[in-house]
């Protein structure tokens, strides 16, 4: 973790890939946890486009739960969900993957189609989160 202004905690986990450019993996602001957007590169990888759908989404999701953890928050508080896919037939294993890592939490969230995303990669999903109560 590291500091910004006083009043926002920027957030920094090995536990996931490092941000590729001038932002933080997550920014806490109050009880909102801010996450950035995730792409599917494993902690200490390279980016790998040719990845199946289902491991780039597994891979995203994995890194949201460490990035919430490392917060102070986790899966059970999201509040909204941004998702981005690059081909809109993935809609459905997307839908899948995502009731499997949040069982019966359903944050808001939309799923938004776009024609591509950095490095060719299929998904990219940003959250907003509330600290577990005991992090606050």
């Amino acid at each position: 973790m590291s500091a910004g202004p006083a009043s926002i905690e920027l957030i920094e986990t090995p536990a996931a890939a490092a941000p590729g450019g001038h932002y933080s993996q997550a920014a806490v602001a109050g009880d909102l946890v801010f996450v950035s957007g995730l792409l599917p590169v494993e902690p200490g990888g390279a980016p790998d486009a040719t990845l199946p759908f289902e491991l780039q989404a597994e891979c995203v999701l994995r890194s949201a739960a460490a990035i919430l953890d490392a917060a102070g928050s986790d899966l059970a508080h999201v509040v909204k969900a941004t998702v981005y896919i690059a081909d809109i037939a993935q809609w459905g294993a997307f839908n899948r993957i995502f009731a499997a890592h949040f069982g019966a939490h359903r944050p808001a969230r939309a799923v938004v189609p776009v024609p591509c995303l950095h490095h060719g990669f299929a998904v990219e999903m940003e959250l907003v989160a509330v600290r577990r109560p005991a992090a606050r």
